[in-house]
């Protein structure tokens, strides 16, 4: 619990920090660089609006994709394995040691978080800067070849530089969000509806970033299947599978437990939950995943 407290006050002053930061470059561009070059915004409000916006959407997005490996590990209970002392440490990390050598890139961290849930992700700035984690829930229910095929279907989002694709979408949905919000802002503004304007400007980025998340999460979703096509490459699509199999075993069994729809949604490993609501899920349902792996088979 502290570690979880340590965490979101980490996030939230690192948050705070990253506004100010901006908020400063923003400033500087608009009043020092660009007119340098002759290109002066100032007496644009739109020019103006859609510069500040783009710091803030890709900025926020980028600063966010350089500190993912802080920001998870201050968010985690979780050790980071260098030298492996047991064979469940072993197998992890060797086969990140054996996954990274084939794909000639720089070994990424290897960490191991305590959570009961079979579970892992791998982020970080670039495929050479990257961390791959494993929760001890993965390692407890799954054998060593599906455990094998989850770490080549997360060293396969390193490869294909998922963090940084979904980061350029996420600052491309996040500028466009802030420059209409800002728009509609200074429309009423202009009207001397300053109060309506802050209200209406604030409705229209939240819907409008739920309707973005709906397109980040589809291009995420995407994202799995090209991953776990990855994993079938490395090791062969029966063991990624058998993991699938593995996992989905274990969600049933916690839907019952705790009498709930889909008690691992929030933990992004069973995806979606059926109609509407999969929308926003960032992970295909796992009987999708499993008929495209059959498919590559």
């Amino acid at each position: 619990m502290l570690k979880k407290l340590k965490g979101i006050g980490l996030l939230l002053v690192a948050n705070l920090l990253i506004s100010i930061t901006l908020y400063i470059v923003f400033q500087v561009l608009a009043n020092v660089v660009l007119p340098a070059f002759g290109i002066d915004i100032r007496g644009s409000v739109n020019e103006y609006m859609l510069l500040y916006a783009g710091v803030l959407g890709f900025g926020g997005a980028f600063v966010s994709l350089a500190f993912s490996k802080q920001f998870a590990r201050a968010m985690l209970d979780c050790y980071q394995v260098t030298e492996p002392k047991t064979r469940q440490e072993e197998v992890v990390f060797q086969t990140v040691r054996e996954l990274a050598q084939r794909l000639h890139v720089q070994m990424p961290e290897v960490w191991i978080f305590d959570a009961p849930d079979p579970n892992a992700f791998a982020t970080g700035p670039t495929k050479n800067n990257a961390m791959v984690a494993v929760s001890t829930g993965l390692l407890a229910n799954l054998n060593e070849e599906e455990v094998r095929s989850v770490l080549a279907h997360e060293m396969g989002h390193v490869w294909n530089g998922d963090m940084f694709t979904t980061t350029v979408l996420a600052g491309l949905m996040n500028t466009f969000v802030y420059f209409i919000a800002m728009w509609v802002r200074r429309m009423f503004e202009a009207r001397d509806q300053a109060g309506l304007g802050i209200i209406a400007s604030i409705v229209l980025q939240i819907v409008m970033s739920i309707l973005a998340m709906i397109v980040i999460n589809w291009f995420s979703r995407r994202r799995e299947f090209e991953a776990d096509r990855f994993a079938g490459k490395a090791y062969g699509p029966a063991p990624m599978i058998s993991a699938l199999e593995s996992i989905q075993r274990y969600v049933e069994a916690a839907q019952v437990e705790y009498s709930t729809q889909d008690a691992l949604a929030t933990m992004k490993i069973s995806g979606g939950t059926g109609g509407w609501m999969n929308l926003f899920a960032t992970h295909p349902p796992i009987e999708e995943r499993i008929a495209a792996l059959k498919r590559l088979a």
